[in-house]
């Protein structure tokens, strides 16, 4: 799984002292505060080039660190990610749409359930295309060139393009969300329990694609699951997470 050369490659993520916490009342609006810490003091590193494991049970704040990375939530800490030997971008509080851009370029999503990720009324089409014009920098026919492309590494093909989401199989439609993923062709794709909702062949399958992914661009994922089989399966690294905290980090021979 790993070698010499793959520790010698330098950080696309570096998460250091992040924490993530918050606060509810009991009995209604004139209960007490109470703060419940999530994430305490998380530090890890993601290599260029690598699948690294996140594993820990339903609870431990592995889809909260997900959230964190991706920008969605807030945090304390500090995330830092970069593309190829480009310097590394910190995330920042409040960004501007241009700096939404930005990190949309280095680090995108694949999540658990695909069908509640892609728009159903659309087409898949529409849908590959919708990160490329958010982005704003792509003529219609690079679109469309890029979809294209993107279906055929997948493993689908351009006869999907007219296709809508209730049209496809579970595992067609995560092909799909993974396509997307793709499209802006980010340095990092955080993988979220991404085959807990698909047959065990259909899941086997989607594995082994994010494989030859890793193996034909370089991409490096943050593969999420509390499957110790899976992560084993994929991975070089792991880190085993409980109660907010990494535990360990563990290297496969």
């Amino acid at each position: 799984m790993t070698n010499l050369e793959d520790s010698s490659r330098p950080p696309c993520l570096i998460v250091r002292g992040l924490s993530n916490a918050y606060s509810s009342r009991t009995h209604g609006v004139f209960g007490k505060k109470v703060v419940t810490q999530v994430l305490d003091s998380v530090n890890l590193e993601v290599r260029q080039g690598e699948i690294f494991g996140l594993v820990g049970e339903s609870g431990c704040g592995k889809t909260t660190l997900a959230r964190c990375i991706l920008g969605l939530i807030d945090y304390q800490g500090e995330i830092l990610i970069r593309r190829g030997e480009g310097d590394l971008l910190g995330q920042v509080k409040n960004p501007s749409l241009k700096q939404r851009k930005e990190r949309a370029h280095l680090v995108q999503a694949v999540f658990q359930d695909p069908a509640a990720a892609l728009n159903p009324v659309k087409t898949l089409g529409w849908i590959l295309e919708e990160p490329l014009r958010a982005q704003g920098s792509y003529s219609a026919q690079e679109r469309k060139y890029k979809v294209d492309r993107i279906l055929d590494l997948v493993g689908l093909n351009s006869s999907y393009k007219t296709r809508r989401p209730r049209e496809l199989s579970s595992g067609q439609k995560q092909r799909v969300s993974i396509g997307a993923a793709l499209m802006v062709e980010p340095a990092l794709i955080i993988a979220d329990e991404p085959v807990s909702a698909l047959d065990v062949s259909v899941g086997a399958q989607i594995l082994n694609l994010f494989r030859e992914l890793n193996e034909n661009l370089g991409l490096a994922f943050l593969f999420i699951s509390h499957n110790m089989e899976l992560v084993h399966y994929l991975c070089g690294r792991i880190a085993h997470m409980e109660g907010g905290r990494i535990l360990s980090i563990t290297e496969q021979p």
